[in-house]
């Protein structure tokens, strides 16, 4: 039912001073380490997974241990069954030693000798199980403090009136990870840390209530373990000291009247399943055998007390420190930065653990959500995710992620095995937490009130049926996805525990189709039933027709399927709403200027550096941008699949309709142009929809690709690689500017660069090493990039040199422009040298490098001699009076190229003085500005002096207006405003 060490808080959510101080005073001195394990199954009927613990010092060492009998071991060495133990406890190990996928999908997974983060386990009683379900208030969900914290070695101890203890309760709220503790005491005793027992015997509950056939508990246990075949026959007659596990009660339907379930104490006789464990429990049969039972909240009931020796409650990381440590030793895993970047992953693993500290310590929503350890393993995965991912495969999406999370936590369990309806927990969410999921991302609302709760479950309550379902939910299913708020003002109302859920919710909720009118609703039942019906009457009335010729009774039958008909085209019309709620929500134009999405989840986990906002300020606006990314990742083939297991089925009709119905609309949209973090988020879209023939046209239509200003992380530079690779179109342009690539992301891209005619790279601190996987990609036989910029990167002489065998060998770049990027005279001389060997390149800008006369005279003796370069941009280098005077020489007529160097050409303003004014106001905020100040002066004086040496009085004007420019510019520049 659960996966790695999770269990839920017990300690109040509001008091962080108090549960910073309770959870040491509760343990003592027991060492804490951590697991990472995952199961896929419960215990005895599928492959599971789990770190083991060592336990040391504290109350562990104080724990009673009983010797074993002088008869029972001589017995052992007497008969085979020593060997058949040893056997078992391999096979036990083996089995749970098995990885689930979401383990080795969603980042680096835990060897079997991981350590473990220990929870919190408080003894229970059953007066405080069977009080009255509280109301849904803030205050009855806030939980006392733990008292009577117990380790797992002392279950069996005996209790306060001496006796000893034989059957134990364990029970918790869903996701709490009461699977993962049994799992981690069966392979304790594997592993020789439970001396205790001499035989442990895991049964699924699960598994066992799939079979209704009589069997015998011996025929029972050898079918699910043959290697006991030689033990099974000493049970009962011997001193064996076994523990049975029954995991997951709650999947079993109990009797323990003798009405209901005769007795039975002889372990040979075919019973059923279920009548072998009341028998168990009763101590009637094998009464010296210990049993641990796990269970629900909403089940403990089903076992009367008087048959119960000690109650156990798994509560939770009740204090930050705990999961501070789980985040550290699970994202400090050596595979946690992936295979390639060891020594810059190190540090960038280290930032993430202090900015996760910090929002933790501010005593954030997060901390809340990570009393359920099941929402570390959640965390985690998801900055994997964000931070981690080098390529991403098809599989890999936030969506499922989310998906898979709840398939752990879910498993398609039923929710109430007594009901007849047996809906799964998962279906019962999506009609219930999914409706008021929706409705608040309707309204913009992430806080819920009482009545907002009380309106979307309890209005529409009206049989008993409906009632119990909604009392089980409540006891254990209800804190896992709504948690009290923790921001001031606001702790009478409740949140989800993980912002994203309700998005994912609210996304569930409306590609099931539970968004219904009362009409649709009741259209719908009413087609199915006239559809049934009109089935049996054809019969019939084909009969009737050949004895009777009554013509009218054929028009009858006719009008019977006309209403399935017409509901099945009402059906359609529910996806094409579908559809358009999700384009529409998509391109909300409140949204354009947001963060993208894959920021926003950033946010929401490590938060936002800088003040703390003052609780009085006026919040933001909430921002909902995943609800339509989650809807499309729902409809993908991968996610429908799981959500199958679920018990909510999506049909492979409904998705392509739906599909279908959005493809217009969306493509209609994108081509209005989105600003960069929309068109992100529309691309992240796409890959979350894992539709190849979907997403390939709409990427058709994008021609002009502006992404400039996003900061274009790994994962961001996979999904665009990912996606743009469903085509092979050339692409018109795209814009990277400012968006912090590096020479990792250039090589993610550099399938998608390629195809780029015009490509801007400026602004983005690439070095020497990219400038080599630049030179690669001019090379490449099937590279189309005529335009690039390159501006502002600090690329060097050996940079310079990359890019001069690139000139060399390319076929295509016609325009380059090496504006500031720290060329110098050897870098100039270099691209000079291997310019004869281009016969394509038509504009060149080497302005703001530092170049000298003798370089930049070198560059222009070059350019005269090229077939196709008529322009070479030199303005703000250090060039002399004398080189100017010989730059100004140059005439197009008789030279074949234009250098730009001023504003002046000769006694005349230069065609392209607005040109070179508009480069350096843009490019002034990276720029040296005192530097930038003293070339604006000279160029001030270059102008007045060319000026004073004409007569005609319009250029003249054309000088006085420049110069008004010119000196408008160093004036903001002075005060600072530029």
């Amino acid at each position: 039912m659960s996966w790695a060490m999770q269990c839920q808080s017990c300690l109040p959510w509001g008091s962080w001073a108090q549960l910073h101080r309770s959870l040491p005073r509760c343990r003592g001195t027991r060492s804490v380490y951590l697991c990472a394990a995952s199961v896929t199954g419960e215990l005895g009927s599928a492959p599971v997974r789990l770190g083991c613990v060592h336990y040391h010092g504290g109350s562990q060492e104080h724990s009673v241990q009983p010797r074993s009998s002088r008869h029972g071991s001589s017995q052992l060495r007497n008969v085979a069954s020593s060997d058949a133990i040893k056997k078992h406890q391999k096979s036990l190990s083996a089995w749970f030693s098995h990885q689930p996928n979401e383990e080795r999908q969603f980042g680096p997974s835990f060897s079997l000798n991981a350590v473990h983060v220990d929870p919190v386990i408080r003894e229970s009683s059953l007066e405080e199980i069977l009080k009255p379900s509280p109301d849904l208030t803030i205050h009855n969900q806030l939980q006392q403090p733990c008292s009577q914290v117990i380790s797992l070695q002392n279950l069996f101890d005996v209790d306060a009136c001496g006796r000893q203890v034989k059957n134990v309760v364990l029970y918790g709220t869903v996701g709490t990870g009461k699977s993962t503790l049994i799992k981690k005491m069966v392979v304790d005793w594997c592993h020789g840390r439970l001396p205790r027992f001499e035989l442990v015997i895991p049964f699924s509950c699960e598994d066992l209530s799939h079979s209704h056939a009589p069997i015998s508990l011996r025929r029972l246990i050898t079918k699910k373990y043959q290697h006991l075949r030689d033990v099974v026959p000493t049970l009962g007659a011997s001193n064996l000291k076994v523990l049975f596990i029954l995991n997951g009660l709650e999947r079993l339907n109990l009797d323990f009247r003798l009405a209901g379930t005769e007795l039975c104490c002889d372990p040979n006789e075919p019973v059923p399943p279920s009548a072998i464990v009341v028998n168990l429990l009763r101590k009637y049969l094998l009464p010296e055998a210990s049993i641990i039972v796990t269970t629900r909240p909403s089940a403990v009931r089903r076992i009367p007390g008087k048959y119960v020796g000690r109650y156990v409650e798994i509560c939770g990381f009740s204090d930050t420190n705990l999961q501070k440590l789980y985040f550290q030793m699970r994202l400090s895993q050596p595979g946690c930065g992936g295979e390639n970047s060891v020594g810059s992953s190190s540090s960038e693993q280290e930032n993430l653990l202090e900015m996760l500290s910090r929002n933790l310590e501010r005593h954030n929503q997060i901390a809340a959500a990570c009393f359920l350890p099941s929402y570390c393993w959640l965390v985690c995965t998801t900055l994997h995710f964000l931070y981690f991912t080098r390529m991403v495969p098809p599989s890999q999406t936030l969506t499922g992620i989310y998906t898979s999370f709840l398939r752990l936590n879910f498993s398609g369990e039923v929710l109430d095995s007594t009901d007849p309806t047996n809906i799964s927990m998962m279906k019962y969410v999506a009609k219930t937490v999914g409706k008021l999921a929706y409705e608040g991302v309707m309204s913009r609302k992430t806080c819920f009130s009482e009545d907002d709760l009380q309106q979307c479950f309890e209005v529409k309550m009206k049989t008993e049926s409906e009632l119990n379902l909604l009392e089980v939910f409540r006891s254990d299913v209800f804190r896992f996805f709504l948690t009290p708020c923790v921001q001031p003002g606001k702790e009478h109302t409740f949140v989800f525990t993980i912002p994203a859920m309700q998005e994912y919710l609210a996304a569930l909720y409306v590609v099931l189709g539970e968004k219904k009118t009362l009409t649709q609703r009741v259209g719908k039942e009413l087609s199915e039933v006239i559809g049934k019906v009109s089935e049996d009457v054809a019969v019939i009335l084909s009969i009737i027709s050949k004895v009777l010729p009554l013509r009218f009774l054929p028009v009858l039958f006719n009008l019977l399927k006309i209403f399935p008909r017409y509901f099945s085209r009402l059906s359609g019309r529910d996806r094409d709403a579908i559809a358009h709620t999700m384009a529409e929500e998509m391109f909300k134009e409140e949204d354009y200027y947001n963060d993208d999405v894959l920021d926003q989840i950033n946010f929401s986990i490590l938060g936002v550096e800088g003040p703390m906002r003052h609780p009085d300020e006026a919040p933001d606006d909430e921002v909902f941008e995943l609800f339509p990314i989650f809807m499309g990742g729902i409809l993908s083939r991968r996610n429908r699949a799981i959500l199958e297991q679920l018990g909510c089925s999506i049909k492979n009709l409904a998705a392509f309709e739906i599909a279908k119905a959005m493809k217009k609309t969306v493509i209609r949209k994108s081509r209005k142009g989105l600003p960069p973090s929309e068109l992100m988020d529309y691309l992240f879209f796409l890959h979350e929809f894992q539709n190849e023939r979907f997403t390939a046209e709409a990427i058709r239509s994008l021609r002009t690709v502006n992404l400039s200003s996003v900061k274009m992380t790994p994962l961001k530079c996979s999904v665009l690689a990912s996606v743009m690779g469903t085509t092979c179109h050339e692409v018109e342009e795209l814009n990277l500017t400012s968006c912090n690539l590096d020479t990792s992301s250039l090589r993610i891209l550099f399938p998608v660069l390629l195809r780029c005619k015009a490509l801007h790279l400026q602004l983005n601190s690439l070095g020497s090493d990219a400038c080599k996987e630049i030179r690669d990609l001019l090379l490449h036989d099937k590279c189309v990039v005529s335009s690039l910029r390159l501006a502002n990167n600090p690329m060097g002489e050996q940079g310079a040199q990359y890019l001069a065998e690139a000139l060399a060998g390319n076929r295509s770049l016609t325009h380059l422009s090496l504006l500031h990027t720290a060329l110098g005279d050897r870098g100039a001389e270099v691209i000079a040298q291997h310019l004869t060997e281009n016969q394509h390149l038509q504009e060149l800008n080497l302005g703001y490098n530092s170049l000298t006369d003798t370089a930049a005279l070198r560059v222009v003796e070059v350019a005269k001699k090229h077939a196709t370069l008529d322009k070479v941009h030199l303005y703000f280098n250090d060039i002399s009076e004398d080189g100017k005077r010989a730059l100004h020489s140059l005439r197009m007529d008789r030279d074949g190229v234009r250098a730009l160097v001023f504003l002046t050409a000769g006694t005349d303003v230069s065609d392209y003085w607005s040109n070179i004014l508009n480069v350096v106001q843009k490019n002034l905020p990276f720029w040296d500005r005192e530097r930038v100040r003293q070339h604006l002066a000279l160029i001030l004086q270059d102008l007045e002096s060319s000026r004073r040496q004409t007569a005609n009085p319009w250029r003249k004007a054309k000088f006085l207006r420049v110069e008004s420019e010119v000196k408008k510019m160093l004036g903001k520049l002075q005060h600072g405003t530029l």
